[in-house]
């Protein structure tokens, strides 16, 4: 198996455990989520230097930063869905009370107004190592990766739902 094959094997393993880590009503397997960060940023930094173009160097700077944002963004996820999953099995309950649910609220409403500042900064501190034109290709290659998770946690979903049969999941070869 290629590199390249390698990888995207990784990914497409992590990007199904976020799935499952954002969606299911049970939780995840024990290390579920932590194996998937790790695959997540296997891909993410093994493409990080030749999507960028970036020097040995910068690559070597870079490279904690980027650890960094992508660890930040794992836990404010996983708060978040701690967070709403709780104000979910509380309103479910039958038994909410304002106080109750405005508590809920507050701690979600934190972590809404907290995690994207944090975010912002992570960026700025990645931007100072990058040119103009590397930091336009870091959040274009960021997008890429964000459209793949969606398409593929999609799929699982719809194949799960058993809307998917596993030959239609292949490409066709043409006419």
């Amino acid at each position: 198996m290629s590199g390249r094959a390698a990888a995207a094997s990784l990914v497409l393993a992590s990007f199904a455990l976020v799935a499952l880590a954002q969606t299911p009503p049970d939780p995840p397997p024990p290390g579920a989520r932590e194996e998937a960060g790790r695959m997540v940023d296997a891909y993410v930094l093994s493409n990080l230097q030749e999507s960028l173009g970036l020097s040995d160097d910068q690559f070597v700077r870079l490279l904690p930063l980027v650890k960094r944002l992508q660890a930040e963004r794992r836990e404010a996820m996983e708060r978040r869905s701690r967070a709403l999953r709780e104000m979910r099995r509380l309103l479910k309950s039958g038994s909410a009370t304002e106080p109750e649910v405005l508590a809920h609220l507050k701690e979600l409403k934190g972590i809404e107004e907290e995690d994207p500042a944090r975010a912002r900064k992570g960026m700025e501190a990645i931007d100072t190592l990058l040119t103009p034109l590397q930091q336009a290709k870091f959040r274009v290659f960021e997008s890429d990766v964000s459209q793949k998770l969606r398409e593929l946690m999609g799929q699982m979903r719809r194949q799960n739902r058993g809307e998917l049969r596993p030959e239609a999941s292949r490409p066709r070869k043409p006419d």
